[in-house]
């Protein structure tokens, strides 16, 4: 059945185990020991992700500030009356698409950075809303990564069909 505030919203349902977990032994000691060998790992990650996500930003900014200059020493240098614009146009899109790819980086380093410090919180404190909080930063993780696939895969034919009408095209 639809919500009746959001008729597109998917049927909803709660989980209830047949036990709780307290009754069926919780986390064991072999999981913390998993656990705390990840939770390094994971911030690891992160703090490269942070970073690559900040220097690819960097680079895209580059572009978009370098390339109307480069179009316009590039058309002076080869007589090329429309490069300026076209330069500066592919520069900005260039850029544009860079920046993007340093926000898709970001956010999966977001997450596996609050898996991994939520798990460290929790083996410290034994806090359940920070066992809670990590694997639903984990969640996120891999949901974000999903929908990314999601929508590679249906780019894939678009950008087949885009090929071949191009070769067409340049066939002629």
């Amino acid at each position: 059945m639809s919500n009746e505030n959001n008729p597109f919203q998917g049927p909803q349902t709660t989980v209830i185990p047949e036990r709780s977990l307290q009754t069926q032994g919780g986390i064991t000691d072999t999981m913390l020991v998993h656990l705390r060998g990840a939770s390094p790992w994971l911030r690891f990650i992160g703090i490269l992700g942070f970073i690559g996500a900040g220097l690819t930003a960097l680079w895209g900014l580059g572009l978009l500030l370098a390339f109307p200059f480069m179009g316009s020493v590039w058309g002076d240098a080869f007589g090329l009356d429309n490069f300026n614009q076209m330069g500066a146009l592919f520069g900005a899109l260039m850029g544009i698409f860079v920046i993007g790819g340093g926000a898709m980086v970001f956010f999966p380093a977001l997450f596996a950075y609050r898996f991994g410090d939520n798990i460290r919180s929790y083996i410290r404190t034994g806090t359940d809303a920070n066992l809670e909080t990590a694997f639903k930063n984990n969640k996120s993780f891999w949901k974000f990564y999903g929908i990314v696939c999601i929508v590679y895969l249906a780019l894939i034919p678009l950008i087949f069909v885009i090929t071949i009408v191009g070769v067409i095209i340049t066939a002629l």
